[in-house]
């Protein structure tokens, strides 16, 4: 299994993520996404409204690596933060199922090949995979 269930289990509970990609020019873009996780394969689809002609899109296309971090600040007293990065290879897919009613038939699937995650209630973790 690429996912812990503790990071399966967080990520289930959150609707946005940050997903970091690369132009061909080297200039980082990051942008909130929704995402959907698939815990058979162990990928993550990024989905959304006219995603194919998105800049994130056109980056991945264009041969671009990706990181998607999802967090959340769970108690400011005491200050507990927890959540996920995700880093690996991503694919601009066309013509596929749209996650949710009223995104585009485009998605970005990052498979990945490195998860670092901290206060899910056990030990962080930082392993590739």
């Amino acid at each position: 299994m690429t996912f812990t269930q503790e990071e399966l289990d967080f990520m289930a509970t959150q609707r946005l993520g940050r997903l970091a990609t690369v132009d061909p020019r080297g200039r980082v873009q990051n942008n909130p996404v929704g995402f959907f996780v698939d815990a058979k394969s162990g990928t993550v689809d990024i989905g959304g409204h006219g995603m194919g002609a998105s800049k994130k899109f056109r980056n991945v296309r264009a041969g671009s690596t990706a990181a998607l971090v999802i967090d959340e600040l769970a108690s400011v007293a005491p200050w507990t933060v927890r959540g996920i990065e995700i880093r690996g290879t991503a694919e601009a897919l066309e013509n596929q199922e749209p996650p949710l009613p009223g995104f585009s038939g485009e998605i970005i699937r990052i498979t990945p090949q490195k998860i670092v995650s901290w206060g899910l209630g056990v030990p962080s973790s930082n392993r590739e995979v």
